[in-house]
């Protein structure tokens, strides 16, 4: 089960900066985040580190020789 939790804090990051890029590039509105630029600065920068939280959590599942 090792692994688990860099891989589950990786997914969420990668959607959570998804939506923060889509917000803050004006796609989906209805909220104070539409059209901000920091939200399309932000949104892209949780998405690396999610996807470096997801590279570790596939790393530490992968079995050793």
């Amino acid at each position: 089960m090792k692994g688990w939790l860099p891989l589950t804090l990786g997914l969420l990051a990668v959607v959570v900066g998804t939506v923060w890029t889509v917000q803050g590039l004006g796609y989906v509105s209805g909220s104070v985040m539409t059209d901000q630029r920091i939200w399309a600065v932000l949104g892209p920068l949780l998405v690396l580190g999610g996807a470096a939280g997801l590279w570790l959590g596939m790393r530490a599942r992968r079995p050793r020789p």
